[in-house]
């Protein structure tokens, strides 16, 4: 199974939803994060799935993070390191994907290449209100 324990990147839209600039996860690219949907599942009270893209240029990294919420992510272009709690980093190519429990701290998250850019596909499903990323601060972000 290509299903990972990883977080990922979706670090992103808690500028989205958490009244935090998106600029602070993914640089200032203002495309970089691009939110698809957001609904709130009738059989899932006080909670939020949140669908979104995120994408890296050529070399582009995010700042350490952690999810509050669980998230699915799936590579639609390109390769994506990440490093998940005190896993090694580890690799993942379009066509692979991972879930990251809540609270996952994400240390490292980058595109693989420095000539081609990477894509993901993420769901989330979070507390209403709640952010889909926030900032990690007792790790290094890989750059």
């Amino acid at each position: 199974m290509k299903s990972a324990n990883f977080s990922f990147a979706l670090l992103i839209a808690a500028g989205l939803f958490g009244g935090q600039s998106a600029a602070w996860a993914h640089g200032d690219a203002a495309d970089q994060v691009k939110v698809l949907q957001q609904q709130q599942p009738s059989n899932a009270p006080g909670k939020s799935a949140v669908m979104l893209t995120v994408s890296y240029a050529p070399g582009q990294a995010s700042p350490a993070h952690q999810h509050p919420g669980a998230v699915m992510a799936y590579v639609l272009q390109g390769a994506v390191v990440s490093k998940l709690n005190d896993e090694q980093e580890k690799t993942y190519k379009a066509g692979e994907y991972w879930y990251e429990a809540p609270g996952t701290v994400h240390s490292v998250s980058r595109n693989a290449s420095k000539t081609r850019p990477a894509k993901l596909l993420v769901w989330s499903l979070v507390d209403e209100g709640k952010p889909v990323t926030l900032p990690y601060s007792g790790a290094k972000s890989a750059r």
